[in-house]
């Protein structure tokens, strides 16, 4: 439901309008220096308020309620807490009647009979992968020195995509993109065959991103078209290094020693004040509407830190899992 993880346990709560967005962690080994200061660059990585992003601008202060005393980890349960400030609810008062294409207000009002929180998307808004990039921090120190980079490869479909963001914006309409994410100096070994495969387990957890539509590893849907001779990827040293990346770092659902690489779909932000048709619950009838309030043209934008976030916390958890002692090689303590 809202929580990922065996060993290495991230809970999520709240909603984009409520008091606050949290995170529970557990699993956060004791002993660990970690200061508010350490989230400051990611936390502005994921905010809004740069071109093509929403207007809301939030402090995203933390406030750590247990597991931190005097900037060092205790062992017992992380629990952070970031208060929200600047919402305007009123904005989203037609949605509980006439829900968004593409959004989830639908489904929610089906699903919960109602009670939901309509208040900016409540707990399906892009407001809660706050709480991932919180965790994300966290396991990208325990995963040290493996090192988990982004990039954008495409908004729209082009690269420069400047031009068409523009455009986006001015008709009110918004854009997707494709994101890729690297990461090196994970051993070979990690991961289990079939259920609890490394595709697998990051799949689970990146697709509980709001919006990510497809993901593909190494040469992905490429691969279908290719003979094997093209895919395989020739090994070339003992330690598993291989001349080519064919299968982005992973063969059998278990990491091959090489770089994991990994892409993901994104798709255009619902919400966007173009006019749409859509049911009116009341009446039965489908109408025009216009989306009005505080939205992103393109949260593919904001996406790549919390992709980076999301990758870490389910290595992070693997790395827990693993009884593979050549691979504890990293920042975590195995116990």
């Amino acid at each position: 439901m809202n929580a990922f993880g065996k060993l290495f346990r991230v809970q999520l709560f709240g909603e984009s309008h409520g008091p606050s967005i949290g995170v529970v962690i557990d699993g956060v080994p004791a002993g660990l220096p970690l200061t508010p200061e350490e989230f400051r660059e990611d936390l502005l990585r994921r905010s809004g308020g740069k071109k093509g992003g929403t207007p809301r601008v939030e402090e995203d202060s933390l406030i750590f309620l247990s597991g931190v005393v005097q900037g060092i980890t205790t062992g017992s349960p992380l629990a952070v807490i970031v208060n929200n400030k600047n919402t305007i609810s009123s904005d989203y008062e037609s949605f509980k009647n006439t829900p968004r294409p593409g959004h989830a207000d639908f489904v929610s009002r089906q699903k919960f009979g109602g009670f939901s929180d309509a208040r900016g998307g409540g707990h399906h808004s892009g407001r809660v992968t706050l709480a991932l990039v919180i965790a994300g921090v966290i396991a990208k120190k325990l995963l040290a020195p493996a090192q988990i980079t982004t990039k954008i490869l495409e908004i729209g479909g082009e690269n420069p995509w400047d031009q068409k963001l523009e455009t986006a914006i001015l008709e009110g309409d918004s854009l997707g993109g494709v994101i890729e994410c690297r990461v090196s100096g994970i051993k070979a070994g990690l991961g289990e065959p079939f259920f609890d495969s490394l595709e697998s387990v990051l799949s689970h957890i990146i697709f509980a991103i709001p919006g990510i539509r497809g993901i593909e590893f190494g040469d992905g849907f490429s691969a279908a078209k290719m003979w094997g001779s093209e895919h395989n990827d020739p090994i070339v040293s003992l330690d598993g290094t291989t001349s080519k990346n064919g299968s982005g770092g992973v063969n059998g659902g278990i990491s091959n020693g090489n770089e994991i690489v990994l892409r993901v779909a994104v798709k255009p932000t619902s919400s966007i004040s173009r006019a749409q048709r859509s049911i009116n619950l009341s009446s039965g009838e489908a109408e025009e509407f216009k989306v009005t309030g505080r939205h992103d043209a393109c949260f593919a934008l904001r996406v790549p830190v919390v992709l980076e976030a999301a990758v870490s916390i389910a290595l992070a958890d693997l790395l827990y899992q693993t009884s593979a002692p050549h691979i504890w090689g990293h920042g975590i303590v195995v116990k």
